[in-house]
């Protein structure tokens, strides 16, 4: 484990992520960026209403939520506000596709910290997640 690494705490235990998409690659591919900084994965949901469910579960031991917008039962807007509502201090960052400008305006407006464009850079991603944790 790497000191410096994005995903540890200056104490050196890693921030706590909950990853929710309903792409299995999407969500495997999230996961490998982040543990390869020394993130540690508490869980992937399917959709948001599993999210949301997993978040309530595991609260207060998440630092940080991957959200992507758009998934079945329960969209990531939807999620994003439920989430919110249970905890106002909630980090989450949404993750779409190019063209979804509209839902992204309204994830900022309902709370998102963070926004990541799929597909997924590992740069990109890691400069997002890094600049909505706290150190």
């Amino acid at each position: 484990m790497i000191p410096d690494a994005t995903g540890i705490r200056s104490d050196g235990t890693p921030y706590r992520v909950l990853v929710v998409d309903d792409s299995v690659f999407i969500a495997k591919q999230l996961s490998q960026i982040l543990t390869s900084e020394g993130f540690e994965i508490l869980g992937i949901a399917a959709d948001g209403a599993q999210g949301l469910d997993r978040y309530k579960e595991m609260h207060p031991n998440v630092d940080l939520v991957t959200l992507d917008i758009t998934m079945p039962k329960m969209d990531g807007l939807s999620a994003l506000e439920k989430i919110l509502e249970f905890d106002k201090d909630a980090v989450v960052i949404m993750v779409s596709a190019l063209g979804k400008e509209d839902l992204v305006k309204k994830a900022f407006i309902a709370g998102a910290k963070g926004f990541i464009v799929k597909p997924l850079d590992r740069s990109k991603v890691l400069e997002r997640v890094a600049s909505v944790i706290k150190k």
